[in-house]
């Protein structure tokens, strides 16, 4: 992905801030996966609510987190030819998210959707 130009220059003001946000996306992710813990699936299932940590502010973070990431090395790296990859990403987070809104708030009821309520994506 980076064809040997990671530590290449120009060091822009673009590729730092780049390189900032996805950092910053990456220790988010991180701590979003470690804070949901046991509720982590592949598939969307209801075991636990977690509304506490980044998760009071964001249903979503891992899908948030890990699509600013590689948002951010596309532009860090120069690579508008990985756009389309990401523009086919964004939806396909959306429609898991939808899935899984729709399995929590059969479980949960209106816990949920006080949840949702206060929170983004």
């Amino acid at each position: 992905m980076f064809e040997g130009r990671f530590c290449t220059p120009p060091w822009s003001p673009v590729r730092i801030a780049a390189l900032l946000i996805a950092g910053i996306s990456f220790g988010l992710l991180v701590l979003a996966r470690v804070q949901l813990g046991n509720a982590f699936s592949i598939q969307a299932k209801a075991e636990t609510l977690v509304t506490t940590g980044v998760y009071a502010r964001i249903r979503n973070p891992i899908y948030v987190f890990s699509t600013l990431l590689l948002a951010a090395l596309v532009v860090f790296d120069r690579a508008p030819k990985l756009l389309p990859g990401l523009l086919v990403l964004i939806p396909l987070q959306a429609y898991r998210a939808h899935n899984e809104e729709k399995v929590l708030a059969q479980k949960f009821g209106p816990a949920y959707a006080d949840y949702k309520r206060q929170t983004w994506f």
